[in-house]
Order: C-alpha cells, then sequence, then structure tokens
C-alpha cells in the first residue's frame, strides 16, 4: 500500500471499507437489515411399528386443541419473506466483499478487454457482458439449488440446532478464517480449471458460459470461504430456498460490475490499482469470520447445558479478536501475504477507529452491561458469572422484593437460563395449571437456544419498563424452548399425532405443541393465552422490536382477558 489516495481513488478506496464494515453488519447483524425470525424444524427419527404409543394427549393430558390456520399461518409468511430479504442482502454484501478479493479484482480489467477488443460493434460486445454477467448469477444460483435438494427443507431447518453440524460449521468456519488470513489457500484441482478455459476458447454462447465458470473456479480460493459463510447462514436460516435467494443476491453483486465495465470501459480508468490493499481485505474478512464462527460453538454450548461458552468468555474473546483487527488496520500487526505499509490512509485509520470503537463497547459487558446493540449474538445475560446489570432492574427487584410467584418450584428451572427480570416457567401443563390457580392469562414465548431474535427481544424488550412490570406481574410467563437436547423420560416420549415421529426430547415436545396448537414453527413466536379455554386471547406475533407496540400487544391481551372473565 505505499501509494498514495488522490482523486477518485479516494473515494473508491473509501467505497471498498464501507463496503466490508456493511458486510460485517449484514453477517453479524441480519437482525438489523430486517426483523428477521430465526425457524426451527426439528427432526427426530420416525418409528416403524409404535402403533401403541400414547399421543399427547395420552401421555401428558396438553389439552393441545388447533387453534384457526389463517391466524396462526399469517405470521409464518411475513418472517419467512423477512428471512429471505435478510439472506439476499447478506448474500450481495458478501458479493461486493468477494469483488474486492486479489483473486477476483485484477480479473475486472483482463475480462473487461476480452469483450472489447475482440467484438468490433460496441451493442454485441454490450451483449456479451449481459450474459457473462448472466452466466454468474445461473452458476452460483444452481449451486444454492443443489444444496437445496440435497439436504432437503427438513434437514436444512435441523441444521440451526444439530449439535454436530454446529460444531462443524464452527471448525469450517475458522479453517476459512485461517485461509483468508494466510494461513493456506483453498483451491481447486487445476484439472477443473484448464477443462473450463479450454471450452470457453468455443465462442458463443457456450464460450461465454465456460467463461463465467473459469472465472468462479480461479477465484474460488478467495470466494469460497465466502461462499461456505453464506451457505451456511442460509441452510441454518430455516427457510427452504435460502441458499438459492443467498446465491443469486451473491451472484447479483459479483456479475453487476463485469457486465456494467464491459458497457462502460472508460470507468475502468476511475478504479484503484491492484496492489496490497486487496490482501487487507481479505486479512480484515479472516477476523470477520472468525468472530462469526462463535456464534456456531454457543449455540452447541446452549443446546446441550454445558456451560463451557458462557457470556463473559464469549465477549472476551470477541473483544480480543476485534482489538487485534483493529491493531492490523494501523499497522502493527503483519501476515504473511502483507505487503509494506509505509503509512495508514485516511480511510484505512476510519475503520480502525470504528473496529476499536466498538472493542471498547464491548468492554463494560464484562461486568454485564447490557450490550443491547449485540445482545441478539450474546450467549444469555443469566450465563453471566459477575453481572452488575439485573439487579438494578426496577430498582433491584431481584435482590429486595421476592414475590410469592418467585418461590414456587419450577420444573426444568435448573436447565434453562431466565431472561433478566423473569421467573418463567418451562414446561407447558405446569404454567398453564398455575395461571388458573392465580387467575392470570398465560404468556407463551416459543424460543431457541440459537434464536437471535429471540435473545435480542429479551435484552431490548423485555427488559424496557413498560413492558416488563407487564410481563412479569400480569402474565404467567411459559418459555418453551423448540431446540433443546435433554431427553424425556421413557414414560413422556410419544408419537406425534402431527409430525408422525417420535417425541424424545423437551425440544421436540415444544415444538410439536406449537406446530400443533398453532400450525407454525418460527421462534420467537408470543401466545396470549387463556388459561381456561387454552385459547389465544388475541393473534399470536412474532418479533417486535418497538417497546411501545410490544406493550400494545400485551395490554390487548389483558383487555381480553379481563372482558372474558367478567363473562
Amino acid at each position: 500500500m505505499g501509494y498514495s489516495f488522490k482523486g477518485p481513488n479516494l473515494i473508491l478506496k473509501s467505497f471498498v471499507l464501507l463496503i466490508l464494515l456493511g458486510l460485517s453488519i449484514s453477517v453479524f447483524g441480519q437482525d438489523t437489515v430486517s426483523t428477521t425470525d430465526v425457524q426451527f424444524t426439528p427432526a427426530p427419527a420416525t418409528v416403524k411399528g409404535s402403533a401403541n404409543v400414547k399421543s399427547p394427549d395420552d401421555a401428558q393430558n396438553h389439552a393441545i386443541k388447533k387453534h384457526d390456520s389463517n391466524t396462526a399461518k399469517q405470521p409464518r409468511k411475513k418472517q419467512t419473506k423477512q428471512t429471505l430479504l435478510a439472506i439476499f442482502f447478506a448474500g450481495m454484501a458478501g458479493g461486493f466483499a468477494a469483488l474486492l478479493m486479489p483473486c477476483i479484482f485484477p480479473m475486472l480489467p483482463l475480462t473487461v478487454s476480452y469483450f472489447t477488443k475482440n467484438t468490433h460493434s460496441r451493442a454485441k460486445a454490450i451483449r456479451k457482458a449481459i450474459l457473462y454477467g448472466l452466466s454468474i448469477i445461473v452458476i452460483y444460483v444452481v449451486l444454492g439449488l443443489i444444496i437445496t435438494i440435497a439436504f432437503g427443507a427438513d434437514a436444512l431447518n435441523s441444521l440451526a440446532t444439530n449439535g454436530v453440524f454446529n460444531l462443524a460449521f464452527f471448525l469450517l468456519l475458522v479453517v476459512f478464517a485461517a485461509s483468508f488470513l494466510g494461513a493456506f489457500e483453498i483451491t481447486l484441482p487445476n484439472k477443473w480449471v484448464n477443462k473450463m478455459d479450454e471450452k470457453s476458447d468455443q465462442g458463443g454462447l457456450a464460450g461465454i458460459f465456460f467463461m463465467a465458470a473459469t472465472l468462479s473456479l480461479i477465484s474460488f480460493s478467495c470466494t469460497g470461504p465466502i461462499i461456505g459463510t453464506l451457505l451456511v447462514q442460509a441452510a441454518t436460516s430455516g427457510a427452504l430456498l435460502g441458499p438459492a435467494i443467498g446465491m443469486f443476491g451473491f451472484s447479483l453483486a459479483l456479475a453487476i460490475p463485469f457486465a456494467l465495465f464491459a458497457m462502460f470501459p472508460n470507468l475502468m480508468q476511475s478504479l484503484p490499482k491492484s496492489g496490497g490493499w486487496l490482501n487487507s481485505v481479505k486479512v480484515t474478512l479472516g477476523f470477520l469470520e472468525l468472530a462469526l464462527s462463535l456464534k456456531f460453538l454457543s449455540n452447541v454450548d446452549l443446546a446441550y447445558h454445558w456451560h463451557w461458552f458462557d457470556r463473559e468468555v464469549y465477549l472476551v474473546l470477541w473483544i480480543v479478536i476485534f482489538a487485534l483487527m483493529g491493531l492490523y488496520l494501523l499497522g502493527k500487526l503483519a501476515f504473511s501475504n502483507d505487503s509494506p505499509l509505509p503509512f495508514i490512509s485516511v480511510p484505512r485509520l476510519f475503520l480502525a477507529i470504528i473496529v476499536l470503537s466498538f472493542t471498547t463497547y464491548m468492554i463494560p459487558g464484562l461486568w454485564g452491561a447490557p450490550l443491547k446493540s449485540i445482545s441478539a449474538f450474546l450467549p444469555p445475560q443469566a450465563t453471566q458469572d459477575f453481572d452488575l446489570y439485573t439487579p438494578t432492574l426496577n430498582g433491584g427487584y431481584h435482590s429486595s422484593t421476592i414475590s410469592n410467584d418467585d418461590l414456587v418450584p419450577r420444573k426444568y428451572a435448573s436447565l434453562f437460563d431466565k431472561p433478566a427480570g423473569q421467573n418463567p416457567f418451562f414446561d407447558y401443563k405446569e404454567g398453564v395449571e398455575y395461571a388458573k390457580k392465580t387467575r392470570k392469562p398465560v404468556m407463551i414465548d416459543f424460543t431457541g437456544h440459537a434464536c437471535v431474535n429471540c435473545r435480542k427481544m429479551e435484552a431490548n424488550v423485555w427488559t424496557d419498563r413498560q413492558v416488563m412490570p407487564i410481563v412479569r406481574d400480569q402474565y404467567v410467563l411459559i418459555q418453551l424452548y423448540v431446540d433443546d437436547k435433554t431427553t424425556l423420560p421413557a414414560t413422556e416420549q410419544y408419537i406425534s399425532n402431527f409430525s408422525h415421529n417420535l417425541v424424545t426430547t423437551i425440544g421436540n415436545l415444544n415444538s410439536d405443541i406449537q406446530a400443533t396448537k398453532f400450525d407454525t414453527n418460527s421462534q420467537p413466536f408470543y401466545v396470549l393465552l387463556d388459561p381456561s379455554s387454552e385459547q389465544p386471547l388475541v393473534p399470536p406475533q412474532g418479533a417486535n422490536y418497538n417497546p411501545a407496540a410490544y406493550a400494545a400487544f400485551l395490554n390487548s391481551g389483558l383487555t381480553a382477558y379481563k372482558s372474558l372473565v367478567k363473562k
């Protein structure tokens, strides 16, 4: 990076750094782009020849009644649409980041010169450029569809909570991060590349398509980790078309510049020259990959109640990773493929300031600060060993004002972490029975250990002063984790009348309750229930990050319950 930033180069290289920042937001914070809800569909093994196994109504006397499907299905449609939109934008961010990789960026002028020099007609050159861009899109979208077809919808959904897959994803992202940091390069066999290159000389539509395929193979060492991360995120989102939509966004961002510069070759003059800054982009993405990998390790730890990877451990690792990234941007760290850095450019300095400021922002979290901007990705607040924040909620409610409700024993209370300021039940039947005795309405929270939106709601909305007292004092809160791996006693296992699968874990049971009663499997999903009839008081809803709107939703349930009691 031993050259100065002047004119258009300054603008373009600033844009490069902004894309990197945007990618980190898209990958780590899809919820900020869209109120997308993580979805889970447990896939327990189907047991054949078990017709004598009791149903849930017989085994646990759960009076599960199916709710009006029109009301129940509406949130699922909305959440699926939001999930796909977030995946698309994350794919686009990944595509723009891939464009700045050392194996792709230098290909821009070479590819554009091919179209402009080998085509005498400008119109024909533009047509070929468009076909080239479309070929790139087709190749990557087909890859996404292959992933979906190979695994199937149920398998993709189950990846979100499967311990083996989450652990594998963690290790995979660590490998990708090591590749970006310069430990090694992930490449495809040279025979594949040579074969595609030979076919690209054929000319015509087939030649253009194989040119795009050659680019995809040649650039795999740079795009592979980004594509792999994107496919992991899309596959674990629960959306059937997630991988295809993610690849569409990725390929669209990658194809547009090639087609655009082929149409307007004069724009090439404004591009910055290739150099060491491209490897800096790659290394920065390596740090982001490493930070992202920890989320998958946390999912495993929470689902299996290991408690090895609690909130402060997670935060310490993030603080160290982003501090090292900041030092790297300041030129205090260097990797094997880095060029000498005689000075720090202004855009690089600004990005270092942002990264180090974010690092400093996380430090108070070690003492329990809520860190609401990243709360969706952190382990629950209750896993924090040293927490100065929770006792301050509502004037020290936990430490000095213990209600009679808090003294009632809860089934599975030792397994699950309580949201800050709340003391929920974790068993459907137990919570409903208690609500009948206390004559309070029920609030069911269908949640999950790996659900980022659930953590965001608990940390940002449930702790709000106008929301917390309503949930805590006016409702009987029941939290049902649909992805928990704790095995049920043999006497409580049964064949689901809904899915016809064997229900063996707490997560299976809670997911079956949600699917049977409300015909949906998205989380978070909030149901305000009349305990007597076990019917919703108002239409259920998903995540709502506006505390005032969420409080209005809760108050509407209270109003409906009071009108029922008067009758």
